[in-house]
C-alpha cells in the first residue's frame, strides 16, 4: 500500500473551505481533475454518514466514488473511506484525510490519500487530486 500527500494554500477561512469540501454545492465547484461537471454530489456529513460523487471529465468519461465519513471535526478535519464505483475487484477501499489549518492568508489544506494499491494507482490519484485541489484554490482566488 502507498499514499500521497498534497498541500494547498487557499484564500478563504477554514469554515468556508470545510463547507466547500462537504456540501453538494461546494463539491460541484471543484471536484474532478479538469473542467468537466459534477453530475451528482450527495453528502451526509457525520461519522457513519456516506457520500457519493459522480463527475464527467472533458473527454466524456464518467467517474463515481463513494465512501463513509470516519471523522468529522468542522472546520479542522475530515476523514473518509474511499472507493471507486465499479471497482469491487480492483484497488479496493482506501482512505482520504483532510486537515485544515488557519493561516494569515486563509487556510492551509493538507490532503492525504492512503491505502492506495500500488505506485501506478498513487500516480493516477495524485494527478486527479492535484487538478481538483488546484480548481478549489482557483475558486477562492476569484
Amino acid at each position: 500500500m502507498t499514499s500521497l500527500t498534497l498541500v494547498r494554500r487557499i484564500n478563504a477561512q477554514p469554515t468556508t473551505v470545510f463547507d466547500a469540501l462537504t456540501t453538494p454545492d461546494g463539491i460541484a465547484r471543484w471536484w474532478g481533475p479538469d473542467g468537466g461537471p459534477v453530475l451528482v454530489a450527495e453528502t451526509d456529513v457525520r461519522v457513519g454518514g456516506r457520500f457519493r460523487v459522480c463527475f464527467r471529465m472533458l473527454d466524456g468519461s464518467e467517474h463515481e466514488s463513494s465512501g463513509e465519513y470516519l471523522r468529522v471535526d468542522p472546520p479542522h478535519h475530515l476523514e473518509m473511506s474511499w472507493r471507486w464505483s465499479g471497482d469491487e475487484d480492483g484497488g479496493g477501499e482506501s482512505r482520504v484525510d483532510i486537515a485544515l489549518r488557519a493561516i494569515d492568508t486563509g487556510t492551509e489544506l493538507t490532503f492525504t490519500h492512503a491505502g492506495l494499491q500500488d505506485e501506478a494507482t498513487r500516480r493516477g490519484h495524485e494527478e486527479g487530486w492535484s487538478g481538483a485541489l488546484d480548481k478549489l484554490v482557483r475558486h477562492f482566488a476569484a
